[in-house]
């Protein structure tokens, strides 16, 4: 079910086991001033979801944010066929099976001037098969202050498992928000991710919303800041 963070702004969660360890995964809901929707990694929702949102207002976005975080869109958009789907340009190469309404791109900075975004560059995400592109776009909702993330940072805490708990506190993301050792290592085009970083820092945000982990309510931007400074070995 849906969860009101803020002014115009849902979260929704379900549970998803990562390499064995139980890391949950979220879809953030906004609401535009003209009633339209837009559903950033969308979930696999029941039916009392489905009713909420019809009752928040009309699905009109539907937002694969990176190359990962696809795998319920084409259920999303048979729920809503008149929903737009928007995702990164690379996904189109990757699931060519998977219907792209629009691609993302940096050009176009925001939807209907109240969701910003743009591609975070640099980074990349650790995989049994190695290193590889993330392609994800970071998105900012001015009205709440929420920076919305999906696999550039997490942030573990004792809501979590054991298993899980203990992971997060050898990789990093024990109750900081930040990426993990793996992608530390993964990650080698460091000035570009810096960029990115000073990018998202002008950015006035007071929340954090994750894929994988726990809402950042309390000092968020520092949070975030922080963990990235150590994730590039240097201080900004």
């Amino acid at each position: 079910m849906l969860r009101k963070i803020d002014n115009n702004i849902w979260i929704a969660e379900q549970p998803l086991r990562y390499f064995g360890l139980s890391v949950g995964t979220r879809m953030t809901v906004i609401r535009f001033n003209n009633g339209e929707l837009a559903v950033i990694s969308p979930i696999q929702v029941d039916n009392e979801t489905t009713e909420q949102l019809n009752q928040l207002g009309n699905v009109k976005y539907i937002i694969a944010p990176n190359l990962f975080h696809y795998l319920f869109l084409s259920n999303f958009k048979t729920l809503y066929p008149q929903a737009e789907v928007y995702a990164v340009s690379e996904l189109k190469v990757k699931r060519p099976e998977i219907s792209i309404d629009q691609a993302l791109e940096d050009n176009d900075e925001n939807l209907l001037g109240e969701l910003e975004f743009f591609l975070f560059e640099g980074f990349k995400t650790f995989l049994p098969s190695g290193a590889l592109p993330l392609n994800e776009y970071v998105f900012f909702h001015a009205e709440s202050q929420t920076l919305i993330l999906t696999d550039t940072a997490f942030y573990f805490d004792e809501s979590f498992p054991m298993s899980t708990k203990l992971v997060s506190k050898i990789m990093g993301g024990y109750k900081k928000l930040r990426p993990s050792l793996l992608e530390q290592l993964a990650t080698q085009e460091k000035l570009l991710v810096k960029q990115s970083v000073q990018k998202v820092m002008r950015w006035d945000f007071k929340r954090v919303i994750v894929a994988h982990g726990s809402i950042v309510e309390h000092d968020a931007k520092k949070q975030f800041k922080e963990g990235y400074e150590w994730f590039l070995g240097e201080s900004f």
